[in-house]
């Protein structure tokens, strides 16, 4: 039975191949889509899922709340692990791990450079390796990582500086040009989902603030993980961290009420608050709002194949009548129709899995090799994959199964079928769904490209266009020659301004701190720190509103505010702010200037209190603006004379544009995906519409000729089958509006900096939504009425 219902599916299909091909054709753009969506939320949803004991492993964070604002840090103080382990009620292991970077230098048994390059380290304690279970290739040096100078990499890293896993061990390479590093350990490279790298782990007593006692001194790049006992009960561990908060930060009354909890593991990636060293999170929002964007493409998908297999099967009638007349059950249509759906279905999927091969390598580069994944690398793939053939086959072929096998035999044998088209038939309600999901998506994509294009065009306050950034070396050495180093550059042509800073601008480095004015401790914000040199203003053309720049050795520490400082210390006049004593971190002066304000971080943040002084010792990076004319040597001689001046150093530079650009990647990458996603539901739902209006018009050949004969003319022909769906997608037009306009609100409400909704998008969808609807209509129902009413009529 099997067999048979089999070949007649394959001989239906056959006999109708543009049927057949607008089915499969949506079915498998659909499926395609659908699955690369798997792949990536997969991806995703896999992070830290490796670890052994996942759900026991959790990483300590920091919180502040002052009057008027919070902050949030993923790192805690230096000292809090060791009190940790004598204050915290069922801790099994504890471990801090610090990031630095710098270069990273590796000889040959010559003595010759083998391998030199900037590297990200992470200065690690021994027990790190037991909370996260890493797998050992050569060695376990739980103990011997206690020691200074030693060092544990992975064996992608261990291949890149001395050829193999087994070669490293007892090697020797150098960090910062003077820290000479012994290789103790080799574990096995951590997977791609991991937010944790490991790569090159040093001993924590290398590190120069290992004794570090400062409660007070939060960084980002100092977390501390924890492996919590078996069953331990976590009301016991909190009432002890809410005890240890309260003995070593509230009663020292450390400012912003400053806090430490957990964070577990499974949390990390998707955190909004809280970054990871991996710096890939995406918030479960987005992977949500990608899996509804794949449901949506497989209804779009499954819509098409119902309306078109109901119009198509007035065309069967005669088959169902014959065989119900021969004794046939329902039941049995009802298998024969589903198996037809089944055999589209699978090579649908078939087709998908093609076409998904051959788009991973363009899903792996949009995400920038964060998804470097094979279709078939993973057998949740595989359930996928049966789960949506056997899905699809359902909801695509149950109601038209239904619909044929209830043929009348008697009016199924006189070819007097006819399908309900009631003013709410389902397939009326069908379309209007299918269509509501495309205006929906085109509404959102024009609200993206918008916004992405508003992000680019925006004015920041600052000059930003040939601006090159180059790291600066934080050795004392290099930090003498500062000024030598700078007057080098500016006889270099094509280098007209420079400046030492802290960092640019618009920056994603935050360095955050409580304050004094006159003496008054503010509880009500932090401010933001950004040392930079007298010629920073200039480089990046900041207007000053009051006073003007320090000078280049100003004995008083004084400083510089922007203006969203002044306005919240509650001075409105920014004059009035000059002269007021500013006192942080032990170090005070007055305001001898105010600059206007400009946008010190991506769009979706307001602008931050912040204030600017001189501190030699922490200008790592430095600006230079170019000549626009002679970029290109320029940039040529001022690397000849970075290498010259530091040999031991690394020489990177990169243009401020394309630093900025990089905040918006997450955001590029989510415009470009709506953009994608909407042209394919688009394409599928007007190739569903071509396929539905061939149908209809065929099945109104009859009509349309005896009205031809009585004297109506073309023009009247294509209005009356046009009418019916554009009042479809006129109706779609209403119901997609309120819902395009809460997503996309909502998408915009996480920018501080934001485009206005306007009428505009809204009325480019109905445009675009009618104009295509008419014209794919009206290609089909030109040639209807077109054709010769003897050659319908000649058979009556």
């Amino acid at each position: 039975m099997f067999r048979l219902n089999l070949k007649i599916a394959f001989r239906n299909l056959m006999r109708n191949k543009s049927y057949a091909l607008i089915n499969i054709l949506g079915l498998s753009i659909g499926m395609t889509s659908c699955i690369l969506i798997f792949i990536f939320i997969q991806f995703q949803l896999s992070y830290d899922k490796h670890y052994k004991d996942a759900d026991r492993i959790f990483r300590f964070v920091t919180d502040w709340k002052y009057n008027n604002f919070d902050d949030y840090s993923a790192g805690v103080p230096l000292p809090f692990a060791p009190a940790a382990k004598e204050e915290l009620i069922g801790i099994e292991k504890i471990a801090r791990i610090s990031r630095n970077s710098g270069v990273v230098l590796v000889r040959n048994g010559d003595g010759n450079e083998q391998f030199k390059a900037v590297k990200d380290v992470y200065f690690t304690e021994a027990d790190l390796f037991d909370i996260l279970q890493v797998k050992w290739l050569f060695g376990k040096p739980t103990q011997s990582l206690s020691e200074p100078n030693t060092v544990v990499i992975s064996e992608k890293t261990a291949k890149i500086f001395f050829g193999s896993a087994r070669q490293a061990i007892g090697k020797s390479f150098t960090f910062w040009n003077s820290i000479q590093l012994r290789v103790i350990g080799v574990i096995a490279d951590m997977p791609g989902s991991s937010s944790i790298p490991l790569e090159i782990m040093i001993s924590y007593p290398t590190s120069y603030r290992y004794k570090n006692q400062d409660w007070d001194s939060v960084s980002t790049y100092d977390q501390c993980f924890v492996l919590l006992k078996p069953g331990a009960s976590m009301l016991l561990f909190e009432e002890s961290l809410q005890r240890m908060n309260d003995k070593y930060l509230k009663q020292k009354k450390l400012a912003g009420n400053q806090r430490s909890h957990l964070q577990a593991l499974s949390d990390i990636h998707f955190s909004e608050r809280y970054n990871n060293f991996a710096e890939t999170s995406i918030t479960i929002k987005e992977v949500y709002g990608l899996a509804i964007i794949g449901l949506f493409l497989m209804v779009t998908a499954c819509i098409n194949f119902i309306n078109l297999a109901t119009a198509q099967s007035v065309n069967r009638s005669k088959e169902v009548g014959v065989r119900k007349v021969m004794g046939a059950m329902r039941k049995q249509l009802v298998f024969q129709f589903l198996a037809e759906t089944t055999t589209i279905a699978v090579i649908s999927v078939l087709l998908a899995c093609i076409f998904s091969e051959l788009m991973l390598p363009f899903l792996s580069h949009l995400f920038k090799g964060q998804v470097s994944l094979s279709l078939f690398a993973n057998p949740a793939v595989f359930i996928f994959l049966f789960f949506l053939a056997v899905v699809v086959s359902f909801l695509a072929g149950f109601y038209p199964a239904m619909i044929i096998s209830g043929f009348s035999p008697a009016l199924a044998i006189k070819n007097k079928v006819r399908i309900q088209s009631g003013n709410l038939s389902l397939r009326m309600i069908l379309i209007v769904v299918q269509f509501s999901i495309t205006i929906v998506l085109i509404i959102a994509t024009v609200v993206v490209i918008r916004q992405m294009q508003y992000v680019r065009e925006k004015p920041l306050g600052f000059k930003k266009d040939a601006v090159a950034l180059l790291n600066f070396p934080g050795d004392s050495l290099s930090m003498s020659r500062q000024q030598l180093f700078r007057e080098k550059l500016l006889h270099v042509p094509g280098v007209e301004k420079q400046s030492y800073f802290t960092r640019p601008p618009l920056s994603g480095m935050m360095n955050t701190t409580n304050f004094y004015v006159d003496g008054r401790e503010n509880k009500d914000f932090e401010v933001r720190l950004s040392p930079g040199d007298e010629h920073y203003f200039d480089l990046f053309g900041l207007q000053f509103l009051a006073g003007k720049v320090y000078g280049k050795s100003d004995t008083a520490n004084a400083y510089i505010a922007n203006e969203t400082f002044v306005k919240k210390i509650g001075i409105a006049n920014p004059a009035l702010a000059l002269g007021k004593v500013i006192s942080q971190n032990g170090r005070t002066g007055p305001i001898v200037g105010v600059v206007k304000d400009f946008n010190d971080q991506s769009l979706r943040e307001k602008i931050s209190p912040m204030i600017f002084y001189q501190e030699k010792r922490q200008y790592y990076n430095m600006g230079l603006k170019l000549d626009t004319k002679e970029i290109v040597p320029a940039m040529k001689e001022i690397e000849n004379l970075w290498k010259s001046s530091f040999p031991n150093e690394v020489y990177n530079a990169k243009f401020m544009d394309d630093d900025i650009n990089n905040y918006y990647e997450s955001d590029r990458v989510t415009g470009l995906l709506f953009r994608i996603f909407a042209g394919v539901i688009m394409f599928i739902s007007f190739i569903g519409l071509f396929g539905l209006i061939t149908f209809v018009a065929a099945q109104r050949t009859r009509e349309m000729a005896i009205r031809k004969v009585l004297g109506a003319t073309t023009m009247e022909l294509i209005k009356m089958l046009n009418s019916s769906f554009i009042r479809m997608v006129f109706i779609a037009n209403l119901i997609a509006w309120p819902l395009a306009y809460i997503l996309a609100n909502k998408w915009l409400s996480g920018f501080a900096y934001r485009v206005s909704m306007g009428f505009w998008p809204f009325i480019l969808a109905m445009v675009t939504s009618m104009v295509l609807t008419l014209i794919t209509v009206s290609f089909r129902s030109y040639r209807a009425a077109k054709a010769n009413a003897v050659d319908a009529l000649k058979y009556e």
